[in-house]
């Protein structure tokens, strides 16, 4: 069975797009089998987007498994002086995103191909995930891991993820991390998760 967080060549492809609005700015993305919410932006992913606060201070955001870039496309979009680094390990994400990235008008973002924090040779300000929780939960941890060790000192990770699908967990693990985690605002069964290094 194919799943987002892998590569499948051998899916068919079948290109659509939609039209969000965010916190009064307006977005077109194109989407794609074999790439996570492809029919509209999701339901979690919008309410992370409602939520997250980033200072003037934060100049380096990570948007950590972009999927078609809706988190990493954002910030980027109504933050112009920051500097957005968008990664996925799913091919036609990535290639989504980048499609996405112009039909939105955004300079200040990359997009690469990554799993995890394989190729990330940067360290962040901000790194703001919506974990890919089917991948299991090994490599969820691992990405949180690897998020800390690329926060710079003071840097922030948001997460945003469903309590039946592991929040408690998830809080108990960045605990053991960062030494702290607040619940910064629950939804439908989703929590907004903020950690600080």
């Amino acid at each position: 069975m194919s799943h987002y967080f892998i590569n499948d060549s051998t899916l068919d492809s079948n290109i659509k797009s939609y039209d969000v609005e965010i916190n009064a700015t307006s977005f077109r993305f194109y989407t794609d089998r074999g790439v996570f919410s492809k029919e509209t932006l999701d339901y979690g992913t919008k309410f992370l987007l409602e939520t997250i606060e980033l200072n003037k201070e934060v100049k380096t955001v990570i948007d950590m498994g972009c999927g078609y870039g809706p988190i990493g496309l954002y910030v980027a979009k109504t933050s112009p002086e920051k500097h957005v680094y968008l990664y996925d390990v799913n091919e036609r994400a990535v290639a989504l995103a980048l499609k996405n990235m112009k039909e939105n008008e955004i300079t200040n973002a990359e997009v690469h191909q990554s799993f995890l924090f394989e190729y990330v040779n940067i360290k962040a300000d901000a790194i703001i995930t919506n974990p890919p929780i089917r991948a299991g939960k090994p490599t969820i941890f691992r990405l949180y891991e690897d998020a800390y060790l690329a926060l710079n000192p003071g840097g922030i990770l948001y997460v945003v993820i469903q309590k039946k699908q592991g929040a408690p967990s998830t809080v108990a693990k960045l605990h053991s991390l960062f030494n702290n985690c607040d619940v910064v605002d629950k939804s439908k069964g989703y929590w907004v998760l903020l950690a600080k290094k």
